[in-house]
């Protein structure tokens, strides 16, 4: 669960990053179905659209002034997309230029196991002292 935080952070990160003073950042979270869905927006610098195939390549700046100093290595995304992956998840974006980006992160839910019958308890019981 842990590493699903970090995903969250680069993703909240990135957005503050890339909206100005008076934006908006916006965190969302859902069950839908069998899956967790979160979703973070802004309002910011948008992603260009021949960008957005690449943004989750490593080492891939949509910006290409930036620098490793002036901004990053390219890889939060990268790194994020993996963690999501991990953990049988998708992840997507959308963005204008000029009107921000988001992202939308979908991961399943863990099935949940059926009632153990008493005596199976008592066997995983068994077991666990032995």
């Amino acid at each position: 669960m842990r590493l699903i935080g970090r995903a969250l952070n680069n993703l909240i990160g990135n957005a503050l990053h890339h909206t100005p003073a008076g934006g908006s950042v916006h965190v969302q979270a859902w069950v839908e179905g069998a899956a967790v869905r979160l979703q973070v927006s802004d309002n910011g610098d948008g992603i260009e659209p021949e960008d957005l195939p690449h943004v989750f390549d490593r080492f891939y700046r949509g910006d290409k002034a930036r620098t490793r100093t002036t901004g990053g290595a390219g890889l939060g995304l990268a790194i994020t997309q993996a963690i999501v992956v991990a953990h049988q998840g998708a992840i997507s974006v959308t963005s204008q230029p000029g009107e921000g980006a988001a992202f939308l992160v979908t991961i399943p839910t863990a099935p949940r196991r059926p009632p153990l019958h008493p005596l199976q308890r008592a066997r995983v019981g068994a077991r666990a002292t032995a």
